[in-house]
């Protein structure tokens, strides 16, 4: 059996109609039908199909995972797919491990105790050269790339360089979080009317269902664009820290 085959079984054993499931998920009607139909070409990529089917497996009440795994199996390409990824992502080309040139690491250890007996003649003679850089260093000021933001309280001692996450959720939504390089940390399902609350120490990306539907504070503000229905991608980032 298919994703879809199964996941219409499961929700015909639990008594619930698409109907039923797309109120309690937020999915639209259209997207059900056609995931029960295995085609997910509305779904808008791989994360969100999956997001999907994760909202209505847990609803009609089967696990997610095994879904998620016949899914990634059937669907996924073997590569990321870079159309959903929001950091440009270049290829890394892998170095054969080759046999160890001893003439090349003479060479190489030769070179390194001419280097280091240069600098320690700059480090004893040049003392005064290096002080002065040293402090024109630590004069100069830090790069920020994070947009500046409108005036707001300071936030508390323990959290001043964290991402402080609140969600209050209006209508169900999900919410998933991984690293800017796109290891999977978690996912949440809240209900109407749920609140929770995140604190990352790092820089996290958020992907949230149903946009429309909850009250997002990150770090004091609102960082959803006005009029966001659709699921959407969030690169967080902590205040007050540089690159």
């Amino acid at each position: 059996m298919s994703v879809g085959s199964d996941i219409a079984e499961a929700r015909r054993r639990a008594g619930l109609t698409v109907t039923e499931v797309s109120q309690r998920t937020r999915i639209r009607e259209a997207l059900i039908h056609g995931i029960e139909r295995d085609d997910y070409g509305e779904c808008g990529g791989d994360f969100y199909a999956r997001g999907f089917i994760r909202a209505i497996a847990r609803v009609v009440g089967v696990d997610p995972g095994p879904m998620i795994a016949d899914y990634d199996a059937a669907h996924r390409a073997p590569q990321a797919d870079v159309a959903e990824l929001p950091w440009p992502v270049s290829a890394i080309k892998l170095r054969e491990r080759r046999r160890l040139n001893w003439t090349v690491a003479l060479a190489l250890a030769l070179a390194l105790a001419l280097a280091l007996g240069f600098a320690a003649y700059h480090v004893i003679s040049g003392s005064g050269h290096l002080r002065t850089a040293a402090s024109q260093i630590a004069q100069k000021p830090r790069r920020v790339t994070a947009p500046s933001a409108p005036a707001k309280a300071p936030a508390s001692p323990s959290h001043a360089q964290d991402v402080v996450i609140q969600l209050t959720a209006v209508q169900d939504c999900w919410v998933e979080f991984s690293t800017p390089a796109g290891q999977y940390l978690s996912q949440s399902y809240l209900v109407a009317g749920a609140s929770k609350r995140w604190i990352f120490a790092h820089a996290i990306d958020m992907r949230l269902g149903n946009p429309g539907g909850v009250k997002l504070i990150v770090d004091g503000r609102n960082p959803l664009p006005p009029g966001t229905t659709f699921p959407v991608t969030l690169s967080l980032r902590p205040p007050d820290r540089a690159d």
